[in-house]
């Protein structure tokens, strides 16, 4: 009975060790995985607005190829704050889900074009930079 009684407490104890071991940090997604996997059903595979869910909604997808205007840096700051939800608010027939929930982890910081570093999520700053490198022109 005393071995027994050993033996779980020995157990116990490894459970309780190897729940207390941090484990291995999460991989994080490229942009273009992000992208593939969240927003390639309605935008397309390259961003055209031609994915395989677009025909079915009462509004087309924005091409994401046309973001960036003629001469104009890539409006980083914009994309990650509509992506997130703040500039579709007052659109009520906004068909785009708000992805603020999805596009978490670990932090970054991003100069937002007022001198401040922001922290922001890495997932979000990657698909940013993933959706830049579509830009036509």
């Amino acid at each position: 009975m005393n071995r027994n009684i050993k033996a779980a407490a020995l157990s116990a104890a490894s459970a309780l060790g190897a729940c207390a071991m941090p484990g291995p940090e999460p991989e994080l997604l490229t942009g273009r995985a992000l992208f593939l996997q969240n927003c390639a059903s309605c935008h397309g595979a390259d961003g055209r607005g031609d994915g395989p869910m677009a025909a079915g909604l009462p509004r087309p997808p924005a091409y994401l190829t046309r973001l960036r205007a003629e001469g104009e840096p890539f409006p980083t700051v914009h994309v990650m704050s509509y992506i997130n939800g703040y500039f579709r608010q007052d659109d009520p027939g906004q068909v785009m889900p708000e992805f603020s929930g999805v596009f978490t982890g670990p932090t970054l910081h991003v100069d937002t074009g007022d001198g401040l570093l922001t922290p922001t999520p890495q997932p979000l700053v990657a698909l940013s930079e993933y959706l830049a490198t579509l830009q036509e022109g």
